[in-house]
């Protein structure tokens, strides 16, 4: 099967297959494609994060794959199968979606909107390429005498979720359970590791985890404390992130969900000035989209999940 793996991530892999075995969900690896069945009150369902990885420009083989996939999705008796492909988002890759009896999903399904940035330039053409603002930020931490560790300890992950469940208090979001982060440190390993910016007395500033598969890596998490208001700790971490990915030979740091141009109430907005200071290319994939299994059971649930992005901005 001819694989696309321009935006090849973590999301397809075997360690995120495992990660979703240790949360009890069944993974089943057909044709290299990663297909998570997971059980919700209102029916059971097949996600595709970031896949299908294959050639869609070869219509034969896309079609009798997905064809493949709707067996095992009825095998598995799943109500629906939900997948955000990465592919380019635009009119003549919608139309192809619908041709496969897919339309647009009420939910997302990971980031559809993100920065990715090109490590294999110069480091001196990294730093050009940031906003002179955050070009600034960068070098007046080193001015602030911050410093950034990493580490992929038990230690940091317990200490990396107990922050965070203090700054989704504070910024209103949804964080992952101590459960879902021991789960990716179990199934990464050392390719999963949180870096943390602090100052010069080894106060924590701001965390960072990164998840590394392939020839990309992806700021998956984020968290900090109240010293990140007034210090630069969150630009010193990127730059110290963004340098070692490219001594380590990694060709992409995808920054991991911005919001889309003009869309100011997104769940990404308070990010996005931040992680589009960094440069990179602004990309917006294709949304996730749904292909019915069971039209009974899909419908009312399509009628929840809609109602439910709407009350809670998604």
């Amino acid at each position: 099967m001819t694989m696309n793996n321009n935006y090849a991530n973590f999301a397809q892999s075997h360690e995120w297959g495992e990660m979703n075995r240790l949360l009890g969900h069944k993974v089943i690896f057909h044709k290299n494609i990663l297909m998570i069945i997971k059980n919700a009150k209102r029916g059971r369902f097949m996600e595709i994060p970031c896949g299908p990885l294959i050639d869609y420009s070869d219509i034969k083989l896309t079609k009798e794959i997905f064809s493949d996939i709707l067996k095992v999705a009825k095998t598995e008796k799943c109500v629906f199968i939900r997948f955000r492909p990465q592919l380019i988002d635009s009119p003549e890759n919608r139309t192809l979606l619908e041709s496969l009896g897919a339309h647009i999903s009420p939910m997302h399904l990971a980031a559809e909107h993100t920065v990715i940035i090109d490590l294999t330039i110069p480091e001196e053409d990294l730093l050009k390429n940031m906003r002179r603002q955050t070009r600034y930020e960068v070098r007046k931490a080193d001015k602030q005498g911050i410093i950034v560790e990493k580490s992929h300890s038990e230690q940091i992950f317990h200490e990396f979720y107990r922050v965070q469940q203090k700054t989704a208090e504070r910024q209103h979001f949804v964080p992952p359970s101590e459960k879902e982060l021991f789960a990716e440190h179990e199934a990464f390993g050392k390719n999963a590791v949180i870096y943390v910016a602090k100052t010069a007395e080894k106060e924590p500033i701001a965390y960072g985890l990164i998840l590394k598969s392939g020839a990309e890596a992806d700021y998956y998490e984020a968290a900090s404390t109240d010293l990140n208001r007034k210090l630069s700790g969150a630009y010193a971490l990127q730059w110290r992130v963004m340098r070692d990915l490219k001594g380590e030979g990694f060709k992409r740091y995808n920054l991991w969900g911005i919001a889309p141009d003009g869309v100011k109430n997104h769940r990404y907005s308070g990010v996005t000035t931040f992680k589009t200071g960094f440069g990179g290319e602004k990309i917006s994939f294709v949304p996730a989209h749904d292909i019915i299994v069971n039209k009974l059971k899909y419908y009312p649930d399509f009628a929840f999940e809609t109602l439910r992005k709407k009350w809670r901005k998604l």
